[in-house]
C-alpha cells in the first residue's frame, strides 16, 4: 500500500491521510521497533550514544511521525472511521510502550551509556529522565506485576480514548432549534448570525444553538431569556452523563470509575501511596503536602474576596433589577450586567477591535520584538480543513527555525478548547536534522454573513496562550526529541511560557500592534482601554477559586482514592464546594463527566499545574514590567533559558538563570488583584 504514514517527508501529508492506512502503518512501525530493540540489546554491553541511543530515537521518531498526524485528525477532523482506526491502535501502542518500559536488557544499555564520559549536559538529562521513567514503567516489578502494569496500561488508554468520544459525541448531539427570534432576546449580532449559519447548515429555518463554545458562552452570558439560559446550562453540564437530555446515553459514569481505580492499582505496584503521588515524580513540586499546601494558601486568600464578589453581584440583581434569586445559569448574565454597569464595558464593544487576521499578525509582531524572529505566512503546504493556515518562524540569519499550522475555528466534529501539540519535535543527528513543527487548535467564531472572525479578549489570550505553548515547542535548540521544546519540561512547568505570553494582551504598547478596529483602523481609544484595565479584575477571586475547585478536586480524587469506597467522585467535589465554592451547582450538575484535562488529558493529578506555573508566569513577567515590556535583554534571556532549553535542564534551575532567583507568589496575587 502507498502509505502517506510511512513516508519520510518533512511535514504530514495530511489530504492524503485515510483511515485504511492508520493500522498497516502502525503494525509495521512497532514490528520495525521491537526488530530494532531486540538487536541493540543483544549487545547491551556494548551500547554507546552513537550505536544505541541514537537509533531508538530515530525509530521512536518514525513511530511518533506515523501516529502524531492519526491523533491530531482524531481531535480535529473526527469520523466514525477514522475513530475506529484510532481506537483498534491504542492497546498495540499500550502494549508496545509496556513492553519497551519494562525491558531490563533496554535500562542496562540506558545505564551502561549514562555512566560513559563526554556527554553534554542536555545528553545527561535525557538519560536520568529515561532511566526515571523506566522505573515508573515497572522495569524493577517481578514478572506478574509487570504483566498487570501492562494490562492497566492497556485499559487505561482505551478508556480514556472513549471518555474523550463520549464528551465529543454528547456535544455533539444536543442542539437548540429556535424560530422565535424573542427567544434570542439580548445576544449579540454575531451570535445571533452564528446561530443562523448554524440552521442552515441544518437545512432549518430560524436559529440553532450548539453547546459549542462560540454559540454556548453568549446564551450564557447574555440571553434574557431565564429558561433558554437554564436548558443550555442543564444540557452543557450533563454532558456524558446520568443526567440532562441525552441521560444515559453516553455516560461517563463507570468509565471516570474504572480510570480512577486502574490508576490507583497502577500507582500501588510501583510502590506509591496513590497516584496523586505517582504523578508528582517527574513533576517540580517534590510531594503531595507541598501541592495541598499551595492550594490551600491560595484559597486562604481569595475565598473571602470571591465571597464577597458574589455579595456585591447578589446586592446588584435585588436593588438595581429587582432579582433576588441567582442560580448558576445566571451567574454569567448578571455579572455581564454588573460589568457593564461598574466599568461600562462590555466583550462586544471590546470584539470589533480584535479580528482574528490583525490579531494573528500582532502576535506575531510581538514575539518578533521580543524573540528576535520573525514569522510568515507559507503557501503550498498540506492541511487538513480549508480554514487551516501555515506560517514559518525564521532566525535573524533568515534561516527557517520551525513551521506551525493554525486551526482556529469551531466546527462539528471537531474536539472543543484549545491547545498545541507537536507535530514535528527537532533532532539532529551526523546523517539527519529535522525542523519541528506544531499545531496550534482553537475553537473561534468563524466568519459571519461578511464579517471577519471577531474575538473577545479573552480569545486573544486564548490564542496567545497556545502561541506560547508553540514557541516553547518551536524555538527549543536542544537536538534530542526527549529533551526539546516542550518535552522533558515538568508538567506543572509547561504552562510557564504560554501562561506568560498572555501578559502581552494587557499592555497599551503591545495591544496597539494589532488591537484596530476591522473597520476604520482605530487603534483603541484611550477611554476604552482604561475601562478595560480597570475591569481586568473584575471577579477575579471568584475565578480563582474555580480554578482552585477543579485543581483541589483533580488532587484530591487521585489522592484519596481507596478501593473499598470507589472513586467517590461527586462526594470529594462536594467537600470541596462547600471550602472554595461561592455558588453551590444544582444536584444534576455533572461537570466531573466532562472534565477532560483529567480523564482524558494529561493533567491527571496535574491541574494545579495551572496555578503552579501562573506563579512562575507572573513572577517571570514582573522583570518586563521593571525594564520594558519590549527590553530586548529580557526578551532574550528567556528565548535563551526557558524556550531554547526546553527539558533539557531542571526546570528551576532554568527559571533561576533567566530571573536570577526562585519565584515568589506576590505578582500573581498583584496581578489578580488580590493583596500578598
Amino acid at each position: 500500500m502507498d502509505n502517506p504514514l510511512l513516508e519520510n517527508a518533512p511535514l504530514p501529508a495530511f489530504c492524503r491521510i485515510r483511515p485504511e492506512h492508520v493500522e498497516p502503518a502502525i503494525d509495521q512501525l512497532l514490528a520495525d521497533g521491537r526488530k530494532l530493540i531486540a538487536e541493540l540489546t543483544a549487545k547491551a554491553d556494548e551500547a554507546t550514544w552513537e550505536t544505541f541511543v541514537d537509533p531508538i530515537e530515530e525509530e521512536d521518531d518514525r513511530l511518533s511521525r506515523a501516529w502524531g498526524p492519526v491523533s491530531h485528525l482524531n481531535s480535529v477532523m473526527n469520523s466514525d472511521e477514522l475513530r475506529a482506526a484510532y481506537n483498534a491502535c491504542l492497546p498495540k501502542l499500550s502494549d508496545y510502550a509496556s513492553e519497551v518500559g519494562q525491558n531490563p536488557d533496554l535500562y542496562r544499555a540506558y545505564k551502561r551509556v549514562s555512566e560513559q564520559p563526554g556527554l553534554n549536559a542536555a545528553q545527561r538529562k535525557m538519560l536520568e529522565n529515561t532511566l526515571r521513567d523506566l522505573h515508573l514503567a515497572g522495569v524493577d516489578l517481578p514478572p506478574e506485576k509487570k504483566t498487570r502494569y501492562r494490562e492497566i496500561s492497556q485499559e487505561l488508554s482505551s478508556l480514556t480514548a472513549k471518555f474523550a468520544e463520549n464528551v465529543l459525541d454528547a456535544t455533539n448531539a444536543w442542539h437548540k432549534h429556535l424560530t422565535d427570534e424573542t427567544r434570542l432576546a439580548g445576544l449579540p449580532a454575531s451570535a445571533k448570525a452564528l446561530a443562523r449559519q448554524h440552521a442552515k447548515e441544518r437545512e432549518l429555518d430560524g436559529w440553532v444553538l450548539t453547546l459549542d463554545f462560540p454559540s454556548f458562552e453568549p446564551v450564557m452570558r447574555y440571553a434574557e431569556d431565564r429558561d433558554l439560559r437554564r436548558e443550555v446550562y442543564e444540557a452543557f453540564t450533563t454532558r456524558a452523563s446520568d443526567q440532562g437530555p441525552h441521560a444515559g446515553q453516553w455516560d461517563n459514569t463507570e468509565v471516570m470509575e474504572r480510570i480512577l481505580a486502574l490508576r490507583h492499582e497502577q500507582a500501588q505496584l510501583l510502590g506509591f501511596g496513590s497516584y496523586a503521588e505517582l504523578s508528582l515524580a517527574p513533576k517540580m513540586a517534590r510531594s503531595t503536602d507541598e501541592v495541598l499546601a499551595f492550594l490551600d494558601d491560595l484559597a486562604e486568600r481569595s475565598v473571602a474576596r470571591a465571597r464577597g464578589e458574589l455579595d456585591e453581584l447578589k446586592t446588584f440583581a435585588l436593588t438595581e433589577h429587582g432579582v433576588d434569586d441567582i442560580q448558576p445559569w445566571d451567574l454569567g448574565y448578571w455579572s455581564e450586567k454588573l460589568r457593564r454597569h461598574r466599568y461600562a464595558i462590555s466583550d462586544e464593544e471590546l470584539k470589533p477591535y480584535f479580528p482574528l487576521e490583525g490579531v494573528v499578525h500582532g502576535m506575531f509582531a510581538v514575539a518578533e520584538r521580543l524573540f528576535g524572529v520573525r514569522i510568515e505566512p507559507a503557501d503550498g503546504v498540506d492541511t487538513w480543513h480549508p480554514d487551516v493556515r501555515f506560517y514559518r518562524i525564521l532566525d535573524e540569519a533568515g534561516e527557517t527555525r520551525a513551521q506551525f499550522f493554525l486551526d482556529p475555528f469551531a466546527r462539528r466534529r471537531k474536539q472543543g478548547g484549545a491547545w498545541m501539540n507537536g507535530a514535528v519535535t527537532r533532532m539532529k543527528m551526523a546523517h539527519r536534522a529535522q525542523l519541528p513543527a506544531a499545531h496550534l487548535v482553537c475553537n473561534f467564531t468563524p466568519p459571519v454573513d461578511g464579517q471577519p472572525s471577531l474575538l473577545t479578549h479573552r480569545e486573544v489570550e486564548t490564542l496567545f496562550h497556545e502561541f506560547g505553548h508553540g514557541l516553547h515547542h518551536m524555538l527549543t535548540k536542544v537536538d534530542y526529541p526527549p529533551v526539546a521544546g516542550i518535552h522533558g519540561v515538568p508538567w506543572d512547568a509547561v504552562e510557564l511560557p504560554s501562561q506568560f505570553m498572555e501578559n502581552w494582551c494587557w499592555e497599551r504598547e503591545s495591544l496597539d500592534l494589532f488591537a484596530a478596529h476591522w473597520e476604520t483602523g482605530e487603534r483603541i481609544p484611550e477611554d476604552l482601554f482604561r475601562r478595560m484595565t480597570a475591569a481586568k479584575n473584575f471577579q477575579s477571586a471568584m475565578q480563582m477559586v474555580r480554578q482552585l475547585e477543579f485543581a483541589l478536586f483533580d488532587f484530591r480524587i487521585h489522592m484519596e482514592y481507596d478501593p473499598a469506597s470507589g472513586g467517590r467522585v461527586y462526594e470529594i467535589l462536594d467537600d470541596v464546594r462547600d471550602r472554595v465554592a461561592v455558588l453551590k451547582p444544582p444536584a444534576t450538575n455533572r461537570f466531573a463527566h466532562g472534565f477532560s484535562h483529567i480523564f482524558s488529558g494529561g493533567y491527571a493529578a496535574g491541574y494545579y499545574s495551572y496555578k503552579w506555573a501562573e506563579v512562575l508566569s507572573a513572577d517571570a513577567f514582573s522583570l518586563f514590567e521593571e525594564r520594558g515590556i519590549f527590553d530586548p535583554q529580557s526578551g532574550h534571556a528567556f528565548r535563551e533559558q526557558i524556550l531554547e532549553k526546553g527539558g533539557s535542564a531542571d526546570a528551576m534551575e532554568l527559571y533561576v538563570a533567566f530571573r536570577g532567583r526562585e519565584p515568589n507568589t506576590d505578582a500573581l496575587l498583584r496581578h489578580s488583584g488580590i493583596a500578598a
